[in-house]
Formats: C-alpha cells, sequence, structure tokens
C-alpha cells in the first residue's frame, strides 16, 4: 500500500473512531507509519486528508449498500438483507459520525460528501421500494421517498442508540422495528 494510501485509510479510521476534531495530523502520521514531509507531500494538510478519507467512507457505504439493494431477489428481500448486514454497531456508522461534527457540516466539500452518501442511500431504497411497490411486494400506496428517509434515519439513530447503551440491542429492535412497518414478518428476519 502506498504512503497516499495508508495516509487516507489511517485517516479514515481515525475520524471513525474520534471525529475530525478529535483526529490531529500527528496521530494520522504515526498510525500511517508515514513522516510530516510525506503527509504534506501527498495532501496539501489535514482537511484535505480527511476530505479524501470521507470520500473513501462514502464509496464504502454506497458499495455495502449496493451490494445488497443491487442483488438477486425481490426488494423486500434485498432490503431484508441490507437491513440484516453485518456491521460494526457500536463503532457507529463511518459517514454518519461526520455529520455531527461542526468542522465537517461548516466545510463545504466535507459537507457534501456525507450528504451526498445519505442521498445517495435514500435514493437507492427509494428506488428499491418503488420496484417492490410496483411489483406487490408493498401496499399500493406506499411512499417510496419517505419511507427510504424513514430506513435511513432508522439506521443512523439505530446506531446512536446502540452507542449510548454500549450494545447492539437498541440498533437491532429499530432495525426489527422498520421491518415490522414494511410488513416483513419476524419469523422471515429470525429465519
Amino acid at each position: 500500500m502506498s504512503t497516499a494510501e495508508r495516509l487516507i485509510e489511517s485517516t479514515r479510521e481515525l475520524l471513525w473512531e474520534r471525529g475530525y476534531t478529535g483526529t490531529s495530523p500527528r496521530a494520522i502520521q504515526q498510525r500511517a507509519g508515514a513522516g510530516q514531509g510525506s503527509m504534506y507531500h501527498h495532501f496539501s494538510g489535514k482537511p484535505e486528508l480527511a476530505l479524501a478519507a470521507m470520500r473513501r467512507s462514502a464509496e464504502g457505504l454506497r458499495a455495502d449498500a449496493e451490494a445488497w439493494l443491487g442483488g438477486p431477489g425481490g426488494a423486500a428481500e434485498r432490503i431484508t438483507g441490507y437491513l440484516l448486514s453485518e456491521r460494526e454497531v457500536l463503532r457507529g456508522c463511518p459517514v454518519g459520525r461526520m455529520a455531527q461534527d461542526p468542522e465537517v457540516v461548516g466545510d463545504p466539500g466535507m459537507s457534501e460528501t456525507v450528504d451526498g452518501a445519505f442521498r445517495w442511500l435514500r435514493g437507492r431504497l427509494e428506488e428499491v421500494l418503488e420496484e417492490g411497490r410496483r411489483d406487490g411486494e408493498f401496499p399500493a400506496g406506499l411512499d417510496a421517498s419517505g419511507t427510504a428517509a424513514v430506513i435511513a434515519a432508522v439506521l443512523q439513530g439505530g446506531y446512536v442508540l446502540a452507542r449510548a447503551a454500549g450494545s447492539a440491542e437498541p440498533f437491532e429492535r429499530a432495525v426489527g422495528g422498520v421491518l415490522d412497518l414494511l410488513g416483513i414478518p419476524s419469523a422471515a428476519v429470525a429465519a
């Protein structure tokens, strides 16, 4: 892995663990095993490096979601797979974590990266929900856009509740609740 890649990955991990404000250039350099000169050779400073790391996290969010939402099966099956997919629940969402940092939301490039990832997710969920509505898997009156927003909000809120409790249980209950709202029987989820 190149020095630039090590710097991006180290920054991505530190941002996920500590947030933007809690991530210092020194911590990035130590984690990456790179000197100050190497860091500033590849990036103009922490903001540029953090933006590259956030873009990488956003790409990961999209790839993970698309692996389920674009996979085989009906819409309900794909959404269920996505909601129940393995996650590091107690670490939270690496993209959602950034939305809580005032320095991130105050920076147009970083804010757009975070918001863009969530806009994409809501749009992709809406497409799958609309497909399921058309195919009769969901009620004809389903508001696909609103339901997509609810699913994204439940996931992000579930992460927060789980972190606060120090347990994945609140996240799992939130996901079970949204599946119930979608009319996907709990027995099907447990199977």
